[in-house]
């Protein structure tokens, strides 16, 4: 008995309905001629309240819209720690919370100085105003894309509090996407959601719209891509022409095959086990699980970039909110002296206010909760440690080896800046306007107070942003551990790219959505540019 379905053909085939990927999808099929097909892993999104409602975001976290990673022993942080993983068409701009940052044009700049061309600020923020309807004020705001960011409304009373007391610790009361990085303040996050508290995924904005509208798009949710299809070129180099799936049924396999290209949007650690499956990677692994290796490329799955988060928690002496747009509502950002001291232009320390309890790291170390209580959460937006992400073998069903190895940087930056966090987000609510609000400090408690002490807290409860990126980064030709050129295009191999958050070389100082619908913006100029 068969266990194939008939091959089809498309100028475009998208493996992985990602962030990015839905991005590509609706900006290739505006050009009629064009034809494209997407394939998602998850289910789709249209209709699904439960991806939909923003507000219910965290019931997603280890659900059945979640790939939920484990992650590897680490050597000095949370072996416990899972990093959620979009399953469901959007990717994580349908999973995660929906803060929404332009990136800082000083990073952007980075990039390009590392050799990214094309990559630097000067062409990648008029993306954001194509792909942003947004209500800040500004002549620097798109006005009319398909992504509507809004600012939270200020309700939250304890939010409120919050504000005042940061400005009385030093760190004024900004907004935010105003132009300029903010390296000491704190505001209302900008939010890509609806009025109405509806998500504003890029499957919601860019592809529910126009899904049935266009004959040359084909989305389809369920279909597991198992590898990338290489063949030889008269020259012998390689060419994608397209990839091998499994079926909704989770019995049959299929191909679907590219005339033009193949673009990869399976996000940062999906992406690099796809490129391994597929014979492209460090031979060594590959050879290690029986893999032809087709393409030699030591860069894929490594260099695993992430802002590592930790959290001081309080119980809450007046009721907490009850209504929220989605808990998390405020940022605060800062420069610690080691950031001064290396001039730093970016903040390297972010914290988010939660107006709910955050226990999922603590608890299991004996520290108390609540029912009713606020925390911050500092991060390192800067952070020098770096992982891998691994084959397990060669099923494309298991789970790759994910190994942030938090807290290994030979510096102890990582750790230090962390470290400063706790302590200024103990300064911040210490502040006269928190006083009605702060009660006991549940984690990690009043009596941790020297460095040794933070320290231990820290590594044994931190938690992730579940911002994981960089693994399949882009650069210049001559970059032997660059995976893509600045034209995304995965290098030793004809038609074939990447889109998707593995691609940055390093991670913006802010939350990573709106830049990676950007790459998808501009994955898609560049795709057109080079089919002309």
């Amino acid at each position: 008995m068969s266990t194939t379905t008939p091959v089809e053909e498309f100028d475009y085939v998208i493996a992985g309905g990602g962030t990015a990927g839905c991005v590509v999808a609706a900006r290739l099929s505006e050009d009629p001629s064009v034809t494209v097909c997407l394939l998602e892993a998850g289910p789709s999104d249209v209709g699904d309240e439960n991806i939909l409602k923003l507000a219910d975001w965290m019931h997603l976290l280890d659900s059945g819209y979640d790939w939920d990673y484990p992650v590897e022993p680490q050597e000095n942080g949370n072996s416990f720690l899972r990093h959620a993983r979009a399953k469901v068409l959007g990717g994580c701009s349908s999973h995660n919370s929906c803060i929404a940052f332009h990136p800082p044009a000083e990073g952007l700049d980075a990039w390009e100085a590392m050799g990214c061309t094309g990559w630097g600020a000067k062409d990648v923020l008029p993306l954001i105003r194509r792909l942003e309807n947004n209500d800040g004020p500004g002549d620097h705001h798109g006005r009319s894309g398909p992504v509507r960011l809004r600012t939270v409304p200020p309700v939250d009373p304890a939010g409120v509090a919050l504000l005042e007391a940061a400005a009385a610790a030093g760190l004024p009361t900004v907004r935010f996407n105003e132009g300029a990085t903010v390296m000491n303040g704190a505001g209302w996050f900008q939010i890509n959601a609806g009025e109405d508290g509806t998500r504003m995924s890029s499957s919601h904005a860019y592809l529910h719209p126009v899904l049935g509208t266009r004959p040359n798009l084909e989305v389809r949710t369920g279909y597991w891509v198992e590898k990338v299809l290489l063949e030889p070129d008269a020259d012998g180099a390689h060419r994608a022409t397209g990839v091998q799936f499994m079926a909704p049924d989770l019995i049959h396999h299929g191909t679907v095959r590219a005339r033009r290209e193949v673009i990869v949007s399976a996000g940062a650690i999906d992406t690099p086990k796809l490129l391994m499956l597929s014979g492209i990677g460090q031979g060594e692994q590959l050879r290690e699980f029986s893999i032809d290796v087709l393409v030699e490329s030591p860069g894929v799955g490594e260099n695993l970039d992430d802002h590592v988060e930790g959290l001081v928690f309080w119980e809450a002496l007046q009721p907490m909110v009850t209504a929220s747009t989605q808990w998390w509502e405020i940022g605060v950002f800062a420069t610690t002296e080691l950031g001064r001291a290396a001039g730093t232009n970016v903040p390297d320390l972010m914290m988010h206010y939660g107006s709910v309890p955050f226990d999922l790291n603590t608890v299991r170390w004996g520290y108390p909760t609540t029912d009713n209580g606020f925390c911050l959460t500092p991060n390192v937006t800067q952070g020098r440690s770096r992982g891998t992400v691994k084959l397990r073998s060669r099923d494309f069903r298991d789970r790759a080896k994910v190994d942030p190895r938090y807290f290994t940087d030979p510096e102890g930056h990582d750790l230090a800046v962390m470290t400063e966090g706790v302590r200024l987000a103990r300064r911040i609510v210490e502040q006269e306007p928190m006083a009605p609000w702060a009660g006991a400090e549940l984690a990690p408690g009043k009596d941790v107070v020297t460095d040794d002490e933070i320290a231990d807290y820290i590594t044994k409860t931190h938690n992730t942003v579940y911002h994981p990126a960089c693994t399949a980064r882009m650069g210049a030709e001559d970059d032997r551990m660059a995976v893509v050129d600045p034209r995304l295009r995965v290098k030793g191999v004809r038609g074939l790219r990447i889109a998707d958050g593995s691609v940055m070389p390093f991670l913006g100082a802010v939350n990573p959505n709106i830049t990676t619908m950007a790459i998808g913006e501009k994955c898609a100029d560049m795709l057109a540019e080079d089919a002309r």
